[in-house]
């Protein structure tokens, strides 16, 4: 048997049904960010700068751009003979496919994939969350307590603390209490997530629990409440660097808008931390002579003939003549046609917006598709999607599909409005 201090097991399954159109046709990890990578490129980052070279990614939620992404690992230098990356959906029995039904339980299903390292811990992370980490630290903090569990958290604003497990911790850091997404938080201690096991104690728990029909489905819910009540010593490792959950529109906005501050929060190009990502070989970028660029990060083999302000694009696009892109997200293979104005906007791969058309116009008006997902003031195209020539296109709106001239009443799509077509989304 080979023998790995400590293993990691990614969650890359989510739906992530706040980022609305965006995640229709692909799982959440696997959506683009920065211009450059995926979101799920920066927990396995995380791993082999760490020195973990043993990872199970567990997909479920429309795994096939994340399989394709991933590929056997070569870019995080994680194609091993021994370890290295694993993509584990969900297990098939002889008669049917069980689908995960929580965190825990998609650990549960791969207790075999992770008898063959025999682990003395399990590290488990998230594949939606964009931070650097050296989880060996946290590791160390986990054996100096001798902790079973050690949960990372970091303080949030109160008024969001409801969207989070919370942790209450006595003065010594070990958990006291843990709610998961409380309605009235009793601190603003969040978890972000991740969470490092004692493997044998963890593994025993849920071999129980699946045999005595006890539910354990879940970490927030199940797992880690059924620890405290048992006295088992939890502890809260803090941390103190940048750490940005994109499970929303607004903040996966804003999270891409803060790798052009001035001064970033986050810098994705430091050396010793370097953040990896399969890229195809693409031609350099070319900006024209008339182009404009001010303050954004452009995409290799994009092409930029317009003016591109404060913006994130991604590989591959092209903007044309006349168009004036701000304030905006435009992911890889999407074309901006001539003549276009588009501000406070998220487009997704390979979009085709026509030309002399106007995205983000007039004022923020109430979602009438999903006021949960979409109470931003972006206009958000979901993939693949088509925009025809000479229409506007209001703020707080969603498209998905291949719209037409006809779509759009009197040309125009009005603030709080969404064209879903056949295709669009699932």
């Amino acid at each position: 048997m080979i023998k790995k201090e400590m293993i990691a097991m990614l969650l890359a399954g989510g739906q992530g049904s706040r980022l609305g159109v965006l995640t229709s046709k692909v799982a959440k990890p696997a959506v683009a960010f920065g211009g450059k990578y995926r979101i799920i490129d920066f927990p396995l980052s995380n791993c082999i700068n760490s020195g973990i070279d043993t990872v199970g990614v567990l997909t479920q939620y429309q795994p096939l751009r994340l399989n394709t992404h991933i590929g056997i690992g070569i870019p995080w230098d994680l194609d091993r003979n021994v370890g290295g990356v694993s993509v584990l959906p969900p297990y098939e029995k002889s008669q049917n496919s069980e689908w995960y039904t929580g965190t825990a339980n998609a650990i549960y299903q791969n207790l075999e994939y992770m008898e063959q390292y025999n682990p003395d811990y399990v590290l488990i992370l998230s594949g939606d969350h964009i931070y650097k980490m050296d989880y060996k630290i946290m590791l160390d903090y986990h054996k100096a307590n001798n902790a079973d569990i050690t949960i990372a958290a970091m303080p949030v604003p109160i008024e969001e603390a409801k969207r989070f497990g919370i942790v209450v911790t006595d003065d010594d850091n070990r958990i006291t209490e843990f709610e998961e997404k409380p309605e009235n938080p009793k601190s603003n201690l969040a978890s972000m997530g991740i969470y490092i096991f004692d493997w044998k104690r963890l593994r025993n728990m849920l071999v129980s629990a699946e045999k005595s029909a006890v539910d354990m489905s879940d970490f927030g819910k199940n797992v880690i409440p059924t620890y405290l009540e048992t006295g088992e010593s939890v502890y809260a490792y803090e941390f103190e660097g940048y750490w940005k959950d994109v499970g929303t529109l607004g903040s996966y906005w804003e999270a891409n808008m803060e790798l052009i501050d001035i001064i970033p929060e986050f810098n994705l190009y430091e050396e010793y931390w370097k953040i990896y990502t399969k890229s195809d070989v693409i031609p350099p970028q070319y900006i024209a002579s008339e182009a404009h660029v001010e303050r954004s990060i452009i995409g290799e083999g994009t092409e930029i003939y317009g003016e591109v302000i404060n913006s994130v694009i991604g590989a591959g696009v092209t903007i044309a003549k006349g168009a004036v892109v701000k304030d905006s997200i435009v992911m890889q293979g999407s074309v901006i046609g001539a003549g276009t104005s588009v501000e406070k906007a998220i487009i997704a791969e390979n979009v085709k917006v026509g030309s002399d058309v106007q995205i983000g116009v007039g004022e923020y008006a109430p979602s009438t598709y999903d006021q949960k997902v979409y109470q931003f003031d972006l206009a958000t195209i979901g993939e693949n999607s088509i925009i025809p020539d000479g229409v506007k296109v209001g703020k707080n709106t969603a498209i998905a599909g291949e719209t037409t001239v006809g779509d759009y009443p009197d040309g125009l799509l009005e603030s709080g409005n969404y064209i879903i077509k056949a295709g669009g989304v699932k």
